[in-house]
């Protein structure tokens, strides 16, 4: 996912989705991703690449689910200490800290994964059917997909236009980034 509109300049717990420039959305979309009825999807994983704020990988396997945070909240409070490195005192434990910042652009990842051979899509409501699609990503099971945004100034970029990247899409209907994401989790599972 990339996010060019968070800022935390003048975040408060009070309005995170106008003190941050949405950091909610993050935050919705690392849970929907992560978190299953019980544990993490350890088959999951999440990068945010923010404009301002560098490359940050959830990685399940460094994380650990009883001090994770499981709502939006606590999770763009938590985050946003992260981004800022902030603690409080010496006592208190982000548990986002095994999360490491790099500093990686989202079009050079892309390109490193294109020259691994991965499987990388662009979700978009103009693209080929997922149901179509499900033989090629059966064939490699690791499947990178980048989430738009709405004004889609990036992947309407030459740069990105560059990388030839298929487009798939789950309908026609434009939904809700977290939702997404539950929905591609719920397809792969029915599908591979």
């Amino acid at each position: 996912m990339k996010s060019d509109t968070v800022n935390l300049d003048n975040y408060t717990i009070k309005d995170i989705p106008g003190s941050s420039g949405r950091l909610d959305v993050v935050s919705r979309c690392i849970l929907a991703a992560l978190l299953n009825k019980k544990n993490f999807d350890e088959n999951m994983q999440f990068i945010i690449f923010f404009k301002k704020y560098g490359t940050y990988k959830f990685d399940p396997v460094y994380l650990n689910y009883s001090t994770f945070p499981k709502d939006e909240l606590l999770l763009s409070d938590l985050l946003c200490k992260l981004i800022k490195n902030f603690d409080i005192n010496k006592e208190f434990r982000n548990p986002l800290n095994p999360i490491k910042k790099k500093n990686i652009s989202l079009l050079r990842s892309l390109k490193e994964l294109q020259k691994k051979g991965k499987n990388i899509f662009l979700l978009k409501e103009s693209g080929l059917p997922f149901s179509k699609l499900i033989d090629k990503i059966k064939l490699n099971k690791e499947l990178y997909l980048i989430i738009g945004n709405q004004s889609e100034d990036f992947i309407n970029s030459f740069e990105f236009l560059e990388l030839n990247i298929p487009e798939i899409s789950l309908g026609t209907k434009s939904l809700l980034a977290s939702t997404v994401i539950r929905l591609l989790k719920i397809k792969l599972v029915f599908f591979l």
